[in-house]
């Protein structure tokens, strides 16, 4: 396990305007009309700044493997309860409602 946790500045800023630049394509995806999918692309958008976030500024990359294990388990089951929410929500017949 290393001692020093922190990164470069020059690494800090990469990651940074990555973040600006998801945020950027969330608010261009969300103008483009994808049917279902708009929800499924704003939340894989979602999970990389998450990722990102986790990896990079709360420093998982360089922390030990018991770590990693933690981290990928809560990712695994952020990918299930997103899945079931999700094939819930496209396999719904939706009824119009007349008269709203």
């Amino acid at each position: 396990m290393s001692s020093q946790h922190g990164g470069s500045l020059r690494g800090y800023l990469a990651i940074f305007v990555s973040l600006l630049m998801l945020t950027v394509l969330t608010v261009w995806v969300s103008t483009v009309d994808l049917g279902a999918f708009n929800t499924a692309v704003a939340l894989g958008i979602a999970s990389l700044k998450a990722m990102l976030v986790i990896l990079y500024f709360m420093h998982v990359r360089s922390a030990s493997r018991l770590t990693w294990v933690y981290v990928a388990s809560g990712f695994f089951f952020l990918v299930i309860l997103l899945g079931f929410t999700l094939s819930d929500f496209l396999t719904r017949d939706w009824v119009p409602i007349y008269g709203a």
